[in-house]
């Protein structure tokens, strides 16, 4: 990992700015928090193309709907706990079943939104997203990534979610790095455990593959960034490779990337998984990265996971 650490949502904005320029189709929507999201990247760049809908949510994604009718691809834009929240309905009616061509982006999602405290930790919103037919889910581990992505889903005809992060995280990928929808990317291949991460939360299992290599225990890390559609093949490969899997997000247990693993696992290969996140409970105002340490979805947590045994 590089030492330069970038928001993924700073990334969002940026590279936002750098479709915008090379598809006429892209506009952009945003629930007065554009400042917030980096989506007023995009409006300095285009304002003809940039709507601020105001503290309206619901009214967001009906209006982006509405311009998917017509032609346009739209990245509509606000904190994750409105976006997945409060225009759930909007979403799953207006967006989903007819499946229509458009882009939400849920910003400042997990307990790393820090200072905000839980009334905007929102740790569901994986969970609500993956559950809606027509729905593809995405939460992007780095600026690279998010790069790469934010353009790549303006390629696919239909409905997806990209989860993005206040708390800046390290650069994992170079710019030559090979992504593609639905495959997983492993980082390293030990034989005593997999780490299945997303988001934020990939950085800090590779830190812990970093410690744990020192104790004499190798781990691979398993960046699943591409929640639905999820990478099967490479659960599966994981758990016949590998002595101990854990997942690890800064989401809730309930519904999550763990989940996803596990469905995949009961259904295909009954085995076990450790499952690290916010465990049934709202969380709580502190700075992002102690609270990481807090909920025990930290570094620290993946290497005790491993020790313990």
């Amino acid at each position: 990992m590089k030492e330069d650490k970038i928001p993924t949502r700073q990334s969002y904005g940026e590279s936002l700015v750098v479709l915008g320029k090379s598809n006429k189709d892209v506009v952009v929507l945003d629930a007065d928090l554009a400042g917030a999201t980096k989506s007023e990247l995009f409006k300095n760049e285009f304002p003809e193309r940039f709507l601020d809908m105001g503290i309206a949510e619901q009214d967001m994604i009906g209006t982006a709907a509405g311009m998917a009718t017509c032609g346009k691809i739209p990245y509509a834009s606000t904190f994750a706990v409105f976006a997945a929240g409060r225009a759930y309905d909007q979403i799953r009616n207006s967006v989903c079943y007819p499946n229509l061509n458009v882009k939400i982006c849920g910003s400042h999602a997990g307990v790393t939104v820090g200072e905000d405290g839980a009334t905007h930790q929102m740790l569901e919103d994986i969970n609500m997203m993956k559950a809606l037919p027509n729905m593809k889910v995405f939460c992007p581990s780095d600026d690279t990534q998010t790069r790469w992505l934010v353009n790549e889903v303006s390629k696919v005809d239909g409905p997806c979610y990209i989860r993005t992060a206040r708390l800046a995280s390290p650069i994992i990928y170079d710019e030559n790095e090979k992504f593609e929808i639905g495959k997983a990317i492993q980082i390293g291949d030990g034989e005593d455990g997999t780490i299945f991460a997303t988001g934020i939360c990939v950085s800090e299992a590779i830190k812990a593959q970093e410690e744990l290599k020192e104790k004499g225990i190798n781990v691979r890390v398993i960046d699943m960034f591409s929640l639905k559609p999820a990478d099967k093949d490479m659960i599966l490969k994981c758990a016949t490779e590998t002595k101990k899997l854990v997942s690890v997000e800064d989401h809730s247990i309930i519904g999550g990337l763990g989940s996803i693993i596990a469905d995949v696992l009961t259904e295909n290969q009954p085995t076990k998984l450790v499952k690290l996140g916010v465990k049934d409970r709202f969380g709580e105002s502190g700075k992002g990265k102690e609270l990481l340490e807090k909920f025990e979805i930290d570094s620290k947590a993946i290497v005790k996971e491993f020790t313990n045994d």
